[in-house]
């Protein structure tokens, strides 16, 4: 067993982990943040995507000790005093989540692409999602519901 500091949502942690310890499974298992899903366990799917210090990355991919001193923030960051964050709103509003199983990945994807790009193209916002797979529909949807939310955090419209 091994301490770590870990910042997750705002909240400050010291926890103590194994050597084998993922960062999914720490998300999940010790923190109970359930809305990171496991898919594929390999990094191809995108289902556990999270925030990690400003960059999208797949935590079934992180080793829980190299998340030592850094900020997490998952899909349960995203919603402030019950209110859903545009791009949640504006998933459901173009009718982008189906069986839902891909969205907090697909939503953490955009939400770690447009805090760094708030005029994105269209092919720029494929190319954002293009590490998160879903299985329930085309991508159209989603990039609409993306591209909607780029313009609402952009110009302070209502998605």
């Amino acid at each position: 067993m091994m301490a770590i500091q870990i910042t997750i949502n705002d909240v400050n942690y010291d926890v103590e982990i194994s050597e084998g310890d993922r960062l999914l499974d720490v998300l999940r298992d010790k923190f109970h943040l359930t809305g990171t899903k496991e898919g594929c366990g390999e990094g191809e799917c995108g289902a556990c995507t999270v925030i990690m210090d400003d960059v999208a990355v797949n935590s079934c991919m992180i080793l829980a000790f190299q998340a030592n001193r850094a900020k997490i923030y998952t899909i349960e960051s995203m919603k402030e005093n019950n209110v859903l964050h545009p791009i949640q709103q504006a998933f459901l509003d173009e009718g982008a989540v189906q069986c839902g199983f891909c969205i907090p990945g697909m939503i953490m994807s955009a939400k770690a692409f447009l805090d760094k790009n708030d005029e994105p193209t269209r092919k720029e916002i494929r190319e954002a999602i293009s590490g998160n797979l879903c299985r329930c529909t085309g991508y159209n949807k989603m990039v609409n519901a993306i591209d909607k939310a780029a313009k609402f955090l952009k110009e302070g419209e209502k998605p």
